[in-house]
C-alpha cells in the first residue's frame, strides 16, 4: 500500500508532467479549478488547485473531501502512483470504476485530453 508521503510526490510527478505536457493536453490542464483527491485506503484527501497548468496542494485532510471541489478524484494510493508512473491507464482505470472522476460536464469535456 503507498504511504501519504508516496501519493504527495506522485502528484506533484503529475504536476510536473502536466507542466511540460503540449498541445491538447496542455489546454486541458490549463483549467483554473479546485481539485481534491480522495485516497481511499489511506482515507485521505489531497485538496488544492489546478491552473496554469500545474497543481498546487494546498493541504492533506483525514477523511473524505469536506467541501465539493470542482474536480473530484477518488482512487487507491496505489492506483494514484501506477497512473503516475504509467503502469496504469486512466481512461481503462476510470471506466472499470478503479478511480472515480467527477466534474462538471465543461471540465469533463476538457479533461477528456488528459485521458
Amino acid at each position: 500500500m503507498a504511504t501519504t508521503e508516496e501519493c504527495r510526490s506522485a502528484l506533484d510527478r503529475l504536476s510536473d508532467n502536466l507542466a511540460k505536457a503540449d498541445g491538447d493536453v496542455r489546454s486541458a490542464a490549463a483549467l483554473d479549478r479546485s481539485l481534491s483527491c480522495h485516497i481511499k485506503d489511506l482515507d485521505i484527501t489531497f485538496t488544492g488547485h489546478l491552473a496554469a497548468g500545474r497543481i498546487e496542494v494546498l493541504d492533506t485532510l483525514d477523511g473524505p473531501p469536506v467541501e465539493k471541489a470542482d474536480i473530484r478524484l477518488a482512487m487507491t494510493g496505489d492506483d494514484l502512483v501506477a497512473m503516475v508512473d504509467g503502469r496504469l491507464n486512466f481512461a481503462k482505470a476510470w471506466a472499470s470504476g478503479r478511480v472515480r472522476l467527477e466534474a462538471g460536464f465543461r471540465d469533463l469535456l476538457r479533461l477528456r485530453a488528459l485521458l
